[in-house]
């Protein structure tokens, strides 16, 4: 195995593999590492959401050592969509079905199949410690009215952890690669290939204040590009983004 090549670690169960990795990035590992769970018990998503573990599924959480800024490095959360469609397309057979939804979902069928968690700080002996986290429902999906899920089973075949953890990695280093030759623009024009509701109407609610308007584009740093109800344009980096229709409230 070569210095580069990212090592992977499996444990049968965990509370989190952020939180794991996280620990030991803090405690001076650098990676690249994988760690991968069988169950995950406290796992958690963006703003504090749950993600934890129906049996079957992928729970995994890439480490990685970079030399760049926190706003760079945050470039990867859609470096990562990517690898998870392509663990999607593996699973359906078509490609059409999944959709990357802004900031950090994955869609088959309108429905949550994946979260995307990226956290960082600075390493140990210099750069910034970046943690990718990833759950994949391969198998099961969880029951949720609000944020209607759905597992890659329903929808072509049931792929194993392992097999959808090597798919997810080798395409996670191809887009990684990608952006350390080439920057964020080729990969930010690959997420827009399966952007979800690129071209209509939503609805951005951030702290404090709710805008309505169209999603017209990704700015150049990956912020949500909205053309506002009325005129005007705001670009969006953090919020949550509903758009109407059935079988996906957010």
């Amino acid at each position: 195995m070569s210095a580069d090549q990212p090592r992977i670690e499996w444990v049968e169960e965990t509370a989190s593999t952020n939180a794991d990795i996280t620990e030991r990035a803090i405690a001076g590992e650098r990676g690249p590492l994988w760690l991968a769970a069988r169950r995950q018990t406290a796992g958690r998503g963006r703003r504090g959401r749950a993600w934890s573990g129906l049996s079957g599924n992928l729970f995994t959480t890439g480490l990685y050592t970079l030399q760049c800024e926190p706003g760079r490095a945050a470039e990867l959360s859609f470096a990562a969509a990517n690898a998870v469609g392509a663990v999607c397309d593996a699973a359906t057979g078509d490609p059409a079905l999944t959709r990357l939804k802004w900031p950090n979902d994955a869609l088959v069928g309108g429905r949550k199949v994946a979260g995307i968690l990226l956290e960082s700080g600075p390493a140990p002996g210099g750069g910034l410690w970046l943690a990718v986290g990833i759950g994949i429902n391969l198998a099961e999906a969880p029951d949720d009215s609000e944020r209607p899920a759905t597992a890659l089973a329903r929808h072509g075949q049931a792929l194993a952890p392992r097999a959808a953890l090597d798919i997810l990695i080798t395409a996670f280093e191809r887009e990684r690669q990608s952006w350390q030759l080439g920057g964020f623009g080729p990969v930010r024009d690959r997420w827009l290939t399966r952007a979800h509701g690129l071209g209509e109407i939503c609805e951005a609610r951030l702290e404090g204040e709710t805008l309505k308007g169209i999603f017209a584009d990704l700015g150049p740093d990956g912020a949500l590009r909205l053309d506002l109800v009325g005129g005007g344009r705001r670009y969006i980096s953090a919020g949550d983004v509903f758009f109407p229709g059935p079988g996906m409230k957010g």
